[in-house]
């Protein structure tokens, strides 16, 4: 590295389920890295995302949406939020400017009171709101903590993102290039092609298949100029198998269609994908299962 003055550092986006922090992380990197769903908590690993340009690199750590624990699930789900706080160089706060301040931002707001880094207030969705609404959101916040600064944004259309990217980057120490420019995020493919698998079936059954769901990847095998993939969907019950599958197998079918072109668009390749459905009762409370589907406690 040439350049004395290139900055670099990790960011942490905290928040509560379904704020917006996927959505805001696919944007700054430029591609689909962290997966998108309506549903709370589908975020469950720490997620990186890379960004990177001539003069930074900006490390974004995305995290489960802080909650009440109601598993073994659960538990990994917070530890690794939680722990996102200890490793980086700034925080960033994420709130739904649809709603108001809540008891699950104030426990968070308790968890920062403990960090000693500059930490940015970001008001997220203000494309689903009135302008003149924002003041009096702000006011929700200004006293919570002492923010570096605060930033009305759009995660989905990008209103003020380059502005806070910016900021960050002015925040951030003289350090090293971590990774090379083109990539994107450190997690290996089999933990990006699983979690694109578990975005479509979140998608497509929507109520019916919570957060019961885990997908583990059996293969990848490169041949010639194909991809192909075996993977398996882990369900809890034997109702919600049949769900996944549909009617002569037609749902598996479109969650492989839709996950299979997310893949390709992902890798350049193209890609032949077989999906399993497998019945798993309670796994979210079984360690060995969850060490099996990747969350680990050596993840974090």
């Amino acid at each position: 590295m040439d350049n004395p003055n290139y900055r670099s550092g990790f960011v942490a986006i905290v928040g509560r389920p379904n704020v917006g922090k996927s959505t805001f992380l696919n944007r700054v990197v430029g591609q689909k890295i962290a997966i998108m769903s309506d549903k709370a908590q589908t975020t469950r690993n720490k997620i990186q995302g890379v960004y990177t340009t001539d003069d930074a690199q900006i490390v974004f750590i995305d995290t489960p949406g802080i909650h009440k624990p109601q598993n073994k699930l659960g538990d990994f789900m917070m530890d690794s939020a939680l722990s996102a706080l200890r490793e980086v160089d700034a925080v960033l706060f994420m709130v739904n400017a649809t709603e108001r301040r809540g008891a699950g931002d104030n426990f968070i707001i308790k968890q920062l009171q403990n960090v000693d880094k500059p930490i940015y207030l970001l008001i997220n969705k203000i494309d689903e709101i009135s302008p003149d609404d924002v003041m009096a959101i702000i006011e929700q916040y200004k006293d919570a903590l002492p923010f570096k600064e605060v930033f009305p944004i759009s995660a989905l259309q990008g209103n003020n993102v380059p502005e806070l990217i910016s900021s960050l980057t002015n925040e951030l120490p003289n350090g090293p290039q971590y990774y090379p420019k083109d990539q994107v995020t450190d997690h290996p493919e089999r933990f990006v092609i699983s979690e694109l698998i578990r975005e479509k079936v979140l998608q497509m059954t929507r109520q019916e298949i919570p957060h019961s769901t885990a997908v583990y990847i059996e293969s990848i095998k490169k041949q010639d100029e194909l991809l192909r993939i075996q993977a398996t969907i882990i369900v809890e019950r034997d109702g919600q198998k049949a769900i996944v599958i549909g009617k002569g197998g037609s749902m598996l079918k479109k969650i492989g269609t839709m996950a299979r072109k997310d893949i390709e668009n992902m890798m350049g390749n193209k890609v032949y994908l077989e999906l399993w459905v497998k019945v798993e009762v309670h796994w979210r409370d079984k360690a060995n299962l969850l060490n099996s589907y990747g969350y680990k406690k050596g993840n974090y």
